[in-house]
């Protein structure tokens, strides 16, 4: 009997912990480094991992290089060579962060709350440390909508090169992230 009661309190209790961690697969992040000279420098990624604990503040997101799709698929061969993102020996862009202020939004209720997030982003192999503003949207199903924008610099990630120097590409990309988690 008490082995029985110490099992349903450990799964009540794994089931609580579980309840507050919400993962999607289907997270997306856009790459605009388009300028006045190239509208082309824009990519799409809708194969982001992406992760937050609605108790800790805590937010996670991985995004394959690879998975980044440009109109034009010539950008999108030189955006994985060694020049720029290098996918084979970088194969993801990794950010790991916290939220500002997550006792100030409620998961549970239908409404807009404004927080930010500062973390850590890999890219190449190169961390740097950012911050920005993100909203979140509950909707009546407690669905929570959470969409971040913030840019970097090219330059602090290792990347650099002709395009840029040329104003074809943006030194300054701006990174656009949507990520739909289910109650």
């Amino acid at each position: 009997m008490k082995h029985s009661h110490f099992l349903i309190s450990f799964l009540l209790i794994s089931s609580l912990a579980f309840a507050q961690k919400k993962t999607t697969t289907s997270a997306i992040i856009i790459f605009d480094a388009t300028t006045k000279i190239d509208k082309l420098p824009k990519a799409e990624n809708r194969a982001v991992v992406a992760a937050i604990h609605t108790k800790k503040g805590t937010v996670q997101f991985e995004a394959p290089i690879k998975n980044f799709s440009f109109s034009n698929p010539k950008i999108m061969e030189h955006f994985n060579q060694k020049g720029w993102m290098n996918s084979e020996e970088f194969p993801v862009a990794i950010f790991s962060g916290v939220l500002s202020d997550v006792n100030a939004i409620n998961f549970r209720k239908k409404g807009t709350y404004q927080s930010s997030v500062t973390g850590d982003l890999t890219i190449r192999g190169k961390t740097n440390k950012i911050t920005a503003p993100v909203t979140f949207e509950i909707d009546n199903d407690n669905m929570i909508l959470a969409n971040c924008s913030f840019t970097i610099k090219l330059a602090d990630y290792g990347i650099d090169g002709p395009a840029v120097g040329a104003g074809k590409v943006s030194s300054e990309p701006k990174i656009s992230v949507k990520a739909e988690f289910k109650q």
